[in-house]
């Protein structure tokens, strides 16, 4: 009889925790739609607004009169963007590094403070045709979103969706679902529990299906390129994945360290974004074409026709990207680095046909391998890149070439000392200090990875921090209750009782503890 109760009480825990799964996958696609409606607006505003810059810059060839309304127009922008992130200093930026530091614990935001001035002011900074991407910014107004709705859901639950709402932005953004899903979960929340993917590829989806239907906006880069780039060419693959993999070091130095020589300029840190605006002015003036994120550049990449044209307009890219970048106005590199990415494989393509050793046919194919190769190398997120490339191109028949180079560029850049570029900018970015403990509980769910310290050992015999519990342990289908003498084993996912204000050094201890 009280085996027959046990089991009862067991299926009415598992009903409980279905009911639970659903209702958390329904916030999920309340989060994406949101999310979706609130980027592909973000999206749409800032193309209307860069067209409206090109068209001034057009005018003025004709009419040197409205040279002042441009100034007068430029520098409202610095001031307006500069004013909200002065206000709010995790407005400006990517927002990548904010959002993997919320999801770390190690950072509370005011998602209502986050949304609206990022919104106002990426619109504003993007628009204006500096070198920054959207697709950042988008990751952290999903990232918003998803907080502001999962309020007064469980924190635990507030970190799903706040990491459904990171993948739903980048979806909306980029019009891809699925690489948005594997970035969240590759990069930023570092983390690939079936809690966390499922409502994060539920929130994604939702926000690609909005922003499609409503909005009526595609991936941004269908390039068709329906040449195979044969086995006895992969050695240019070799060449240009250490090519990539030594830039995307260049890139990274470069973009952690300009900050220093804004610095040094006698200028209030939220008027920096003065400087590239104006900047900016000469650029848009003599080479339109060039300004932007750099969408419409990876489209019309062929319009370069000479190699030395070619790699001034990529020495341009690289250098006017870590401008505006460092400079603090809301934007992102995400686009930036494609963009680099494309060009490269386009100068590099170009040389090897005026060499005689690569058909003319297959330079397409590099301009698309190199995008992900040189995100693979700055951002350290291999699959992640392949998975976008290749979703956003819409071809599934290149996949081999492409990845091979990724893989090499990101082995050279590991070689060459590069680390991260989002967890580097994280781990410089100034936040508070972890309050003491103040017995509020929380929870945090660890991988147990292949090598680590902690696998092949029983609970008992490891060191845990202060103050922590081992509450379950998710292996496969099952979840156990551990003991003791419970042995951890690659692949397991540990749930462990914390307190929240100590969340982000625990976080730490346990990531140590694994190397």
């Amino acid at each position: 009889m009280r085996y027959n109760k046990t089991v009862t009480l067991k299926e009415i825990s598992m009903e409980k925790n279905k009911l639970n799964n659903l209702k958390l996958m329904a916030i999920s696609l309340l989060v994406g739609l949101v999310s979706g409606l609130v980027v592909g607006a973000f999206r749409w505003l800032i193309g209307l607004l860069q067209s409206y810059w090109l068209y001034s810059f057009r005018l003025v060839h004709g009419n040197y009169g409205y040279w002042i309304l441009i100034i007068l127009g430029l520098l409202l922008t610095g001031l307006i963007a500069g004013y909200l992130v002065k206000n709010e200093p995790h407005a400006g930026g990517s927002g990548i590094p904010e959002v993997e530091l919320q999801l770390q614990g190690k950072l509370q935001l005011n998602w209502w403070n986050i949304l609206w001035r990022k919104f106002i002011g990426g619109i504003l900074a993007i628009g204006s045709g500096l070198f920054l991407g959207r697709e950042g910014p988008s990751i952290q107004l999903g990232a918003a979103v998803g907080q502001g709705i999962s309020n007064k859901c469980s924190k635990t639950n507030q970190r799903v969706l706040l990491a459904a709402g990171a993948a739903s932005g980048l979806s909306a953004a980029f019009g891809a679902p699925l690489g948005g899903t594997m970035f969240v979960l590759e990069e930023v929340f570092h983390n690939f529990s079936p809690r966390v993917w499922l409502n994060s590829l539920t929130a994604a989806l939702a926000a690609n299906f909005l922003v499609s239907n409503l909005f009526g906006q595609r991936p941004v880069l269908a390039i068709p390129y329906n040449h195979s780039f044969s086995v006895d060419l992969y050695w240019h693959l070799l060449v240009l994945g250490v090519l990539l993999g030594i830039i995307g070091r260049i890139y990274q130095w470069g973009l952690l360290n300009g900050k220093k020589i804004y610095t040094k300029i006698p200028l209030p840190r939220w008027l920096h974004g003065l400087i590239p605006l104006g900047m900016l002015i000469p650029i848009a003036y003599f080479v339109p074409q060039v300004i932007g994120g750099g969408n419409q550049l990876i489209l019309n990449w062929h319009g370069f026709n000479a190699i030395e044209i070619l790699f001034l307009v990529f020495l341009l890219r690289i250098s006017f990207s870590i401008i505006s970048y460092d400079s603090g106005l809301p934007g992102g590199i995400f686009l930036p680095i494609l963009t680099m990415g494309a060009l490269l494989g386009a100068l590099y393509g170009m040389i090897m046909v005026n060499l005689g050793l690569l058909p003319r046919v297959l330079i397409v194919n590099l301009v698309i391998f190199s995008m992900a190769g040189l995100f693979s190398a700055i951002v350290r997120s291999p699959f992640t890149a392949i998975l976008l490339i290749t979703e956003m191109v819409g071809s599934l028949l290149h996949l081999m070439p492409l990845a091979v180079l990724a893989l090499v560029a990101y082995l050279v850049n590991d070689l060459l000392g590069g680390k991260p570029i989002y967890e580097s900018l994280a781990d410089r970015m100034e936040h508070s200090n972890i309050a003491d403990y103040a017995d509020n509980v929380d929870q945090l769910t660890v991988s147990i990875f292949e090598n680590s310290k902690l696998a092949d050992k029983e609970i008992k015999d490891i060191a845990w921090p202060s103050k922590t519990l081992v509450r379950l342990i998710h292996r496969g289908a099952h979840d156990i209750i551990p003991t003791g003498k419970t042995k951890l084993l690659a692949g397991d996912l540990v749930v462990l009782e914390i307190d929240s204000n100590a969340r982000g050094c625990i976080y730490d201890q346990i990531k140590d503890m694994q190397k």
